[in-house]
């Protein structure tokens, strides 16, 4: 039950009568001492670990997209480079030396010969 006067974070009990409280005669230093050793106090600046946290994820989500625009872009230039070899296979294939190999108006008048 917390009211008005309770420090933040401060816990208290449901029921009073419940609490075991236990009497310890003497404080033991050594076993003090060892917990006092091993102490970590830490007071966090929260604001500033937010804004470190989302400093990072912006930069993560700016690295994704970079690498997504660059990956899209390199698809792009493969696709237009199979477009253009579908488009131009056939180029070479009606050249003016292809063509002039494979006609037959400036061979010998026996060419049908070599067939045989």
């Amino acid at each position: 039950m917390k009211d008005g006067s309770m420090a933040a974070g401060q816990v208290s009990f449901h029921n009073h009568k419940l609490v075991r409280k236990v009497f310890v005669p003497q404080r033991e230093n050594p076993i003090v001492n060892r917990l006092n050793k091993t102490r970590v106090e830490e007071f966090p600046d929260l604001r500033a670990e937010k804004e470190e946290y989302l400093k990072v994820q912006r930069s993560q989500e700016r690295k994704a997209r970079e690498e997504k625009k660059n990956r899209d872009k390199q698809e792009k230039r493969e696709r237009e480079q199979l477009k253009w070899q579908k488009d131009h296979a056939y180029d070479d294939l009606f050249s003016a030396e292809n063509m002039e190999a494979s006609n037959n108006q400036d061979r010998d008048a026996d060419f049908l010969d070599d067939f045989m």
